[in-house]
């Protein structure tokens, strides 16, 4: 979904090509998106599993309350036991892009259409239970390549212990992107997804966020991904921290239509492309019907209320009980 309004080009740099054997000029068509004026909206899809398969699968493994906060107590979440009609529902709603981990590719695969952007994952989160768990790399950017990539995707955890290793990574990322000719989406979020964002805004505060997007811009990513802060105003403030690269909204834990739709109309006035969404999707009645809505807010610069009515109108209730 490319927002042709804004004509910031957010990969400046004139980088070398490298094909993917199968999926040929797919890199190029999501420079022309991100050139066109937006790297409107990711859909990440990520599958939460336990035990052996933490590390190739990876990353926001949440068990979810019904009320939206989440602890962290890693599960499987049922929707995503079949991940290519996730893939398909995303893609049919309009998203262009979907993030994804190189062995749930190969399931997948057959759900994508020719212009679906593949972003793979190069880090996963291990020992969730942990206040600030563990980022590990589990691909390498040249390797994503070799499986049909046409981004990469980092996940960017600041103020720990492990910070200085993080920006050592993050930094080696820039410069293999830069090498290869890949785009390089960093995820500038709080250290833990294990948690609502509320709370960890209000236990790090815009200053955290602030900072981690400004790391990620310079150290080389093309398009940056980054938390609800709280308000229009402190979204605008990631937004100049960004200098110029294009910033998406992250969906983050599960929250209600009518909140995710507003916060995205806010962040569009701020200055955002899009959006990176995942359980708000996948864990929808209508997965299909939640992306078209994002999908009006940002292509179409709809109202959420809006929106919001033709979700309502795509999505029966159900019926009370007897």
């Amino acid at each position: 979904m490319v927002d042709t309004a804004d004509q910031r080009d957010p990969l400046t740099r004139q980088r070398h090509r490298v094909e993917a054997p199968e999926r040929p000029g797919v890199i190029e068509a999501l420079r022309e998106q991100l050139a066109g004026g937006a790297a409107e909206f990711l859909v990440r899809e990520r599958v939460r599993v336990v035990g052996f398969r933490d590390v190739p699968a990876q990353v926001d493994l949440r068990r979810l309350h019904p009320g939206g906060v989440a602890e962290p107590e890693p599960r499987f979440l049922d929707p995503l036991a079949d991940i290519q009609a996730r893939a398909r529902e995303a893609v049919a709603g309009g998203s262009n892009a979907i993030m994804i981990s190189k062995g749930m590719l190969r399931i997948a695969a057959e759900a994508f259409e020719p212009d679906t952007a593949v972003c793979m994952l190069l880090s996963a989160s291990a020992r969730p239970q942990r206040d600030r768990p563990d980022i590990v790399a589990i691909a390498e950017v040249e390797e994503t390549l070799r499986l049909g990539a046409d981004a990469v995707v980092l996940y960017v955890s600041l103020e720990g212990d492990d910070e200085p290793r993080m920006l050592r990574t993050l930094a080696e990322a820039g410069r293999e992107c830069e090498r290869l000719g890949v785009p390089l989406i960093a995820e500038a979020e709080f250290p833990t997804t294990y948690a609502s964002v509320e709370g960890l805004a209000s236990e790090y505060g815009l200053e955290y966020l602030e900072r981690n997007v400004r790391m990620c811009a310079e150290l080389g990513a093309d398009l940056i991904k980054t938390n609800w802060p709280g308000s229009e105003e402190e979204f605008a403030r990631l937004v100049a921290a960004a200098n110029g690269l294009p910033v998406v909204h992250a969906g983050g834990s599960r929250i209600s239509e009518a909140e995710l739709l507003e916060r995205q109309e806010a962040a569009m006035r701020a200055g955002a492309v899009g959006c990176s969404v995942g359980r708000n999707i996948f864990m929808h009645e209508n997965p299909e019907a939640i992306t078209r809505a994002l999908a009006a807010v940002i292509r179409e610069r709809r109202g959420a209320a809006d929106a919001l009515a033709e979700l309502e109108r795509a999505t029966p209730a159900a019926p009370s009980p007897a």
